[in-house]
């Protein structure tokens, strides 16, 4: 396994700032991606001299072929534009980055583009002086392909009844665990923890929490990076809900809090709380 990259994950403002990142960091390929309505990324991989391009004209596509994203085959193209501030290096394959991009048709945003509809909804939040902060809790299983086509856990020595924070079985899989808590790390993305959930061969990584957008748009890469690090290893990684009829699903744990400055407005003083619902 490569060494970590200590030095700081790279952010970016302005496309001067992107140009600076790939020169250092001798980045090649950039994906620009974008999800549907169901949240599956679709991408174009655009060779990196390419860039001012990219930021200024965008990547497109056929909408219709891309997913459920509101369009028919006599629809315009839609053109995926990248937002400078996603710019992430593949910890993986470190000449390669991706933006994450709001989709526009014909010059004027894509109603059907989750990334627009997040990004109207925070603009509104905005405006009445609110931000909403967002963590996640994003759950998979380890699995692997069997002869018959099916899928078991990968992992087959998991068979507690109950092995939700299992330190066994958590060590067992410390080389694919720690890979991807290491790659967080790389980015940034301050990973606290990591743990074996309540269904064999189940677990969970965690980031911590931010501005709902900039969390939104690491879940998708969240999940990207872990199923194609399994893939690596010639495992899948599943972040179905129920992927075992006999096992607990996976959960998709969405946490929110309202700030206004400085201020969570979802904290409150016990004394006036006596009921703890925190209204």
């Amino acid at each position: 396994m490569a060494a970590i990259d200590q030095s700081p994950a790279p952010f970016a403002e302005t496309a001067d700032d992107v140009r600076r990142i790939l020169n250092e960091r001798s980045i090649e390929f950039l994906f620009a991606q974008f999800v549907d309505m169901h949240g599956k990324p679709s991408a174009k991989l655009v060779p990196a001299h390419h860039i001012d391009d990219l930021l200024t004209e965008g990547a497109g596509f056929a909408g219709f072929a891309a997913g459920d994203i509101g369009q028919g085959p006599h629809d315009p193209d839609m053109i995926a534009m990248p937002d400078p501030r996603t710019l992430t290096i593949l910890p993986w394959q470190p000449n390669v980055a991706r933006f994450a991009c709001d989709v526009t048709v014909e010059g004027e945003p894509w109603p059907y583009c989750p990334r627009t509809i997040l990004r109207n909804a925070l603009e509104r939040a905005k405006t009445l002086g609110y931000e909403l902060k967002m963590g996640t809790e994003l759950e998979y299983f380890l699995v692997r392909r069997t002869e018959d086509g099916g899928i078991e856990v990968a992992d087959r020595l998991d068979t507690l009844d109950l092995p939700c924070y299992d330190m066994r079985g958590l060590t067992r899989n410390l080389d694919f665990v720690s890979e991807v808590a290491k790659a967080m790390t790389e980015l940034g993305w301050d990973n606290y923890a990591t743990d074996h959930e309540d269904g064999n061969g189940q677990f969970e990584q965690n980031f911590s929490y931010t501005d709902a957008l900039t969390t939104c748009d690491r879940a998708v890469f969240f999940r990207y990076m872990v199923e194609t690090l399994a893939q690596k290893r010639g495992l899948i990684a599943t972040f179905m809900p129920k992927p075992f009829a006999h096992l607990t699903g996976s959960g998709a744990h969405f946490h929110f809090s309202l700030w206004s400055g400085e201020d969570n407005l979802f904290e409150c003083d016990p004394a006036n709380d006596p009921r703890g619902l925190g209204l």
